[in-house]
């Protein structure tokens, strides 16, 4: 039943906090999804105890005559997914309380309504209830951005929208496809995902192509990787800050977990014959996107960019489909999850005390609060992967996993080292070091909210890069289980 709460806790709170009136909503939404983290912590422990619990499955018959079920569970890759959704909710939450929203319960109930879904796409074990999740969590993003975006926020979250939605379609299409072939020994039909599995291993190569590139493009638009990334940028810059937040730490995760659980090891042989085109897609993406970040003038653009550098080398070291790929990958989403928050948060504090994220008007704000420069530059490490950080430890998993599938896909994937630093170098140093640009332009001391949401991101940076060995060691058992489905 414990897997059960993990949905039915985050649904009620956002139902509580939607009948709460102005500002205590925020308190009652964070202290709400706290009791949500520490329920994972339970959930946690009792995993480490014992795996195979009856708590930590549930499976309920939802439409009998579809072979539908209600069927989630615990495992590890599931675990540290769930582990990051509720680590990060609270933070987030917990960032904006030094900005105003117009009508904060609906605001904050949608956030806790995301969680729900989030939790329920890592934990669904059902083909048709993962479907649902995955199109439930379209729906609080999608009126965050729209009911509090900033300009031109209705064009750019239709956009987002429509994008999301297109690739869903082609998802279910390749799902249904799936479910047809399921029970022809038993003659009963099935969304379970193992008889998934075992319904594209009956397929033969043009089938398994067909549901490969189905399924692929709904997670290829939602990390995104080029070229089906045209929506990111703008909906990152134009959503609030917590949308944003939500967007890149967690809800880009939906794809890259779905290629581990829900792609590869439903079509092993398209995955063999078309892997080469979708790792060059994701590895130009890296390129592609770096190069632009290094020329952004805007921060929070700039970060939306190096989101997608950072995603292609996830999504091509899960595409290698070898052990160290695929856990480099699943340690770089935790890594990337955290890292991005802070980056995001650190525009929003720039944008709220100065007025602007423009590099070329931002400059010397070391000399007005070294406290923050320090918070700033432990953040921007991780993110460019610096040993004992915690981008470190699934960046080097990944570059090794590449480089099992091709040397030289291995050494244009590797451009994101030194690229990011450039990046995220020089933006650091236009905006910290030097003297003012603008006279006009003051920082003054950082808000409660804002220091505890950074040293929490901090300590977790440096704490996970001293010392991996719990995270990394959940990552590779649920690598082992998903390659033995894939071999």
């Amino acid at each position: 039943m414990l897997v059960g709460l993990l949905i039915i806790v985050p649904l009620l709170a956002s139902l509580l906090v939607f009948f709460t009136k102005g500002n205590t909503s925020r308190t009652v939404a964070l202290g709400l999804s706290v009791i949500e983290f520490i329920l994972s912590l339970v959930v946690l422990f009792q995993y480490k105890h014992n795996p195979t619990s009856a708590d930590l499955v549930l499976n309920c018959t939802w439409i009998e005559s579809l072979g539908i079920h209600f069927a989630i569970s615990i495992d590890a890759l599931s675990m540290l997914m769930v582990l990051l959704t509720t680590f990060l909710v609270p933070l987030i939450i917990l960032s904006s309380f030094n900005s105003t929203y117009e009508k904060p319960n609906s605001f904050y109930g949608l956030i806790l309504l995301m969680q729900m879904a989030l939790v329920g796409v890592f934990t669904a074990n059902d083909g048709f209830l993962f479907y649902v999740f995955w199109e439930l969590a379209l729906i609080p993003i999608y009126f965050i951005c729209l009911l509090w975006g900033g300009e031109n926020r209705g064009r750019i979250t239709f956009k987002f929208f429509v994008y999301t939605l297109f690739g869903s379609l082609f998802m279910l299409v390749g799902l249904i496809y799936l479910y047809s072939h399921t029970g022809i020994e038993t003659g009963i039909k099935s969304w379970a995902v193992t008889d998934l599995y075992q319904a594209g291993k009956s397929l033969n190569l043009h089938q398994q192509t067909f549901v490969f590139w189905f399924i692929f493009l709904a997670f290829g638009i939602k990390m995104p990787i080029f070229p089906l990334h045209t929506w990111q940028p703008d909906t990152y810059v134009n959503a609030p800050t917590q949308g944003t937040m939500l967007l890149s730490g967690i809800m880009l995760k939906m794809g890259t977990f779905g290629l581990i659980k829900w792609l590869m090891p439903v079509t092993p042989l398209a995955l063999a014959e078309w892997a080469w085109l979708a790792i060059g897609l994701s590895v130009f993406g890296i390129f592609y996107a770096s190069c632009i970040a290094i020329v952004q003038k805007d921060y929070k653009r700039l970060i939306a960019y190096s989101s997608i550098a950072h995603v292609g080398l996830i999504a091509a070291g899960i595409l290698s489909a070898n052990q160290q790929g695929i856990q480099g990958a699943v340690m770089q989403m935790l890594a990337h999850g955290v890292n991005v928050v802070g980056l995001f948060l650190i525009a929003d504090i720039l944008m709220r005390h100065t007025g602007t994220r423009e590099l070329e008007k931002l400059g010397g704000i070391r000399n007005m609060n070294g406290n923050f420069a320090v918070l700033f530059l432990i953040v921007m490490l991780g993110s460019v992967a610096l040993p004992l950080t915690n981008g470190f430890v699934g960046e080097f998993l990944l570059i090794n996993g590449v480089y099992q599938y091709g040397e030289w896909v291995a050494a244009f994937a590797g451009l994101t080292v030194i690229l990011g630093a450039v990046y995220m170098l020089r933006s650091y140093q236009a905006i910290m070091l030097g003297e003012k640009k603008d006279s006009a332009i003051t920082f003054g001391s950082l808000e409660g909210s804002d220091k505890w949401v950074l040293y929490i991101i901090c300590f977790v940076i440096v704490a996970f890069g001293v010392y991996p060995k719990p995270l990394n060691d959940l990552a590779e058992e649920g690598t082992k289980a998903i390659l033995t489905y894939i071999k």
